[in-house]
């Protein structure tokens, strides 16, 4: 096992990889910016080193910085957590190359799953569902409209490289993929350095479930069962829940087979993430997170399963400890992502949290690094925390959200709690009968 672990994060997750560290007798190392000089890991933290100014470029995303940081504190190993150097191939590689271990696969691993294009023929590969589309890199308008026809209208231009919905752009003509091809790379470009896009087939009302899988690199992987994210805004997700709640126990036990095979021939070590658009009772792969996940905490609670803990574990050289027939599944959890923003416009609300109360009572998590007094800073994600509950039924684990979410209490900036509190009434939440775009559009009728 690990003597010292560097968490190159802050917020949340960074707190959450502590506590996993400190259950098992790890030393721990937060780094952080001078803007998160006062965070609640850095307080908890057996060392802490400052790596930079506030822009994350500077800090979080400073790799000489964080491998300084390791030698000065002898760490052995680093968890990236989510986002920042997470899924950086590079990061991952400069570490082994430095004999520091990276919680979590291997930097080829990163790359095949990091670049879209590559992922989805890994997909096909092995044997995993896919999105009907182009094969490769789409270069020219005229080959895309040819494609496009192939496939059938509407399709979706897509960058190579791209996430949390930047350099996507759906077409539903001729006319326009010329402007969705332009304006996605111009996008891409911006966001990523890379303008390389790609098209597939827009289906109109999928869901967007996810399979949880871990693996030790040995061979050996399994999953842990199925999570709907469909409820989003621009492609960034505000509400998860597992089990998913129109997936049936033998297409979940199927598709997670079929994922959890995929990941023992890849040899996958550690926590990964297999996501899905699901329409009439189909998967299509979209894509693979090789990291940990926002929304892990659902998974865990109907499991009882760490999945931090086994992240390390794996990491150290131990075999995963998982056995797929050993693995249930018990109840419901959602997660709400609770953030530093306006309720309406969802313009970000940085500032000092002059009273903070977060929810309790049975079935009741909350994942969060803020406290009262703490100013939330301008220049980083606006996530205040995460609310996660659990119930033996969906109706049960929405009757104590309800609850939940009128018990949370956050002063001094706006926060998205309002909008949950609106969304627990809505008939097709309360009946599960919703789409990835039913939150836009909801938001797009119920403006104040």
């Amino acid at each position: 096992m690990f003597n010292k672990v560097l968490i190159a994060n802050r917020g949340e997750i960074a707190l959450r990889i502590l506590r996993a560290c400190k259950e098992l007798g790890i030393q721990t190392v937060a780094v952080h910016s001078v803007a998160d000089s006062n965070a609640m890991h850095v307080r908890l933290a057996d060392e802490s080193v400052c790596i930079g100014p506030n822009p994350a470029k500077d800090s979080y995303l400073n790799i000489p910085s964080i491998l300084a940081a390791c030698e000065i504190t002898q760490a052995d190993a680093v968890h990236p957590g989510y986002g920042f150097l997470s899924e950086n191939a590079r990061f991952a590689r400069i570490l082994t190359e430095h004999k520091i271990t990276f919680i979590g696969p291997s930097s080829h691993h990163i790359e095949i799953m990091g670049d879209k294009i590559t992922a989805k023929k890994t997909a096909v590969e092995l044997g995993i569902p896919v999105v009907p589309g182009s094969e490769g890199e789409v270069k020219t308008a005229e080959e895309a409209k040819v494609l496009a026809k192939e496939i059938g209208y509407p399709v979706l231009v897509k960058a190579t490289a791209g996430g949390g919905g930047r350099g996507m752009k759906v077409a539903y003509n001729d006319e326009e993929m010329s402007i969705a091809l332009s304006t996605a790379r111009t996008e891409a470009k911006a966001a990523f350095g890379n303008d390389s896009v790609y098209i597939e087939k827009y289906l109109s009302k999928p869901r967007h479930i996810e399979i949880q899988v871990m693996g030790d690199g040995r061979g050996n992987a399994v999953h842990l069962g199925t999570r709907d994210c469909s409820l989003q805004r621009r492609h960034q997700k505000v509400w998860e829940e597992a089990s998913a709640p129109t997936v049936s126990p033998e297409q979940r036990a199927k598709i997670g087979e079929i994922c959890a095979a995929a990941m023992r021939k890849l040899k996958y070590s550690g926590a990964g993430t297999i996501e899905f658009l699901y329409e009439t009772g189909e998967f299509y792969f979209i894509e693979m997170n090789t990291r940990l996940q926002v929304e892990h905490p659902v998974t865990e609670r109907i499991t009882g399963i760490d999945i931090v803990y086994e992240q390390i574990r794996v990491a150290a050289g131990e075999k995963l400890s998982l056995k797929q027939e050993e693995i249930q599944f018990y109840g419901h959890a959602i997660e709400v992502r609770i953030n530093a923003e306006d309720p309406q416009t969802f313009a970000p609300s940085p500032g000092k949290i002059t009273f903070y109360h977060p929810a309790g009572g049975v079935g009741i998590r909350v994942d969060s690094a803020v406290y009262q007094g703490y100013s939330i800073p301008p220049y980083y994600d606006s996530l205040i925390g995460k609310l996660i509950v659990y119930g033996r039924t969906r109706s049960e684990c929405l009757q104590r959200l309800r609850r939940a979410v009128d018990e949370f209490v956050v002063d001094g900036v706006k926060t998205t709690l309002p909008l949950f509190q609106r969304l627990i009434k809505e008939p097709d939440i309360l009946a599960g009968n919703y789409d990835i775009h039913w939150l836009e559009k909801f938001l797009r009728e119920n403006k104040a």
